[in-house]
């Protein structure tokens, strides 16, 4: 059976480096079973023949890298190897699992000065351990790509909705949405915080609308990611990852606190934390002051949240109730664990530049009696902008209020369940539209 393909926002970005003249060797960077291969083997329709080589599967190969990288020489043995064509400009050339061969990356570089008529894609999970042992295998030959799990609108989409999502897209804080549809979006925005955005739940989700069965296809996708621990690094044993990956699941919502890890010391949890967010598990949050563009310029990697890769993965860890975020119309009940602010989080990542994704930031002030906190500080249009994850306007807009007049801030968005609306300095988006802030 030939598994559905439901298009993503990424598939546009790959249709335009195809037809680049002054093409690069494409690295397609994410954590595991994102969809990078099956986005891959959807671009190789367009081309007339496609050559896969998974290194994790095809060790024999291997061979074919060691001593001189001739690249050109290296597709001719590839070619008979497995008795496909390899011509330029008409073949896609496409190495998965590259990380289990680090020569082969290495010889990304030279299709770029030797072969650049030939289209070459790489990909791989845990990517980034080996990239950091070759720290400049590529610089200025090789582009990268960034990959995450489905976002609400790639959703939408895949679920039949893009008329509805298209209306959304054209609604705005004075324009808000139709009622009915706004109704229509928070129901399947409340499914999709609970089957988070990896596309094998997605895809379970679409074929057969039962959320229960996802939830067993999440156990299994979990299992998975977890066995990949003791592949991170040798030297640090698998369940020292583990005991900081579960604190991360328990201290989301809040700055990251190493104290409360018990039996690891700093080091240890840092170590771990660091190898996590390599594996593209995790997802800092960083502290900046905020006083200017770059938000980057000013930023305290002391004081940081953790959120993860996906708001699926997350409620199953956490066991939250299903019945909470499914049925209740209550933000504090849907917002159990933080999972609301984790789902902006992300939607920003996802909506940003595949080539660079967006460092996520947040602002806070601890001074005694006049504490304050923003969940997200964003830059857009040369501006800075707080964001703030909420139920309501009475009462809690204290640190958003406090932000603006501190920093002579034009705007702040409040993200909540209402509809698109504006008042006094606050723009107000609903939840399921953060990807359009």
């Amino acid at each position: 059976m030939i598994e559905k393909y439901y298009n993503r926002i990424i598939d546009s970005e790959l249709d335009l480096w195809k037809d680049e003249e002054c093409r690069k060797p494409l690295l397609l960077r994410g954590a595991r079973q994102v969809g990078k291969s099956s986005s891959v083997r959807k671009l190789a329709e367009k081309f007339e023949s496609f050559l896969e080589i998974n290194f994790e599967k095809n060790r024999n190969v291997y061979r074919f890298f060691e001593g001189d990288l001739d690249v050109k020489d290296i597709c001719a043995k590839l070619s008979v190897q497995f008795r496909k064509p390899v011509i330029p400009n008409k073949t896609l050339l496409f190495f998965d699992e590259i990380q289990a061969c680090p020569n082969a990356i290495s010889a990304l570089r030279f299709f770029y000065e030797d072969y650049p008529e030939l289209h070459v894609i790489a990909a791989g999970s845990l990517l980034e351990f080996v990239l950091e042992q070759l720290p400049s295998f590529g610089v200025g030959r090789i582009s990268s790509m960034f990959m995450y799990p489905f976002s609400f609108a790639e959703f939408m989409s895949a679920c039949g909705n893009e008329l509805l999502w298209n209306e959304v897209c054209k609604s705005s804080p004075d324009k808000p949405v139709f009622p009915v549809f706004h109704e229509k979006c928070l129901e399947l925005l409340k499914k999709f915080l609970v089957i988070g955005g990896m596309p094998a739940i997605v895809s379970k989700f679409i074929e057969s609308n039962d959320i229960l069965a996802c939830q067993k296809t999440l156990n299994d996708l979990i299992n998975s990611l977890k066995s990949d621990f003791s592949k991170y690094k040798s030297r640090v044993p698998e369940l020292r990852i583990q005991t900081a990956f579960e604190a991360v699941v328990h201290q989301t919502g809040g700055k990251f606190n190493y104290a409360k890890v018990e039996q690891l010391s700093y080091r240890q949890v840092k170590e771990s934390i660091e190898l996590l967010e390599k594996a593209g598990l995790l997802i800092p949050v960083v502290h900046s002051s905020a006083n200017g563009i770059p938000l980057g310029a000013e930023t305290n990697f002391k004081k940081q949240k953790l959120i993860l890769l996906d708001t699926g993965v997350f409620q199953r860890l956490l066991g939250l109730q299903l019945t909470d975020l499914l049925f209740s119309d209550d933000f504090d009940a849907i917002n159990k664990g933080a999972i609301a602010e984790q789902f902006v989080g992300l939607e920003l990542i996802k909506n940003s530049s595949p080539y660079m994704p967006e460092q996520l930031y947040f602002w806070t002030r601890e001074k005694e009696k006049s504490q304050a906190e923003v969940d997200y500080v964003v830059q857009r249009n040369g501006k800075i902008i707080p964001v703030e994850v909420k139920s309501g306007k009475s009462g809690k807009m204290q640190s958003m209020y406090m932000f603006l007049n501190e920093k002579q801030t034009e705007y702040g968005i409040r993200v909540s369940l209402e509809n698109f609306s504006e008042y006094d300095k606050i723009k107000v988006y609903p939840l399921y539209a953060s990807g359009n802030i």
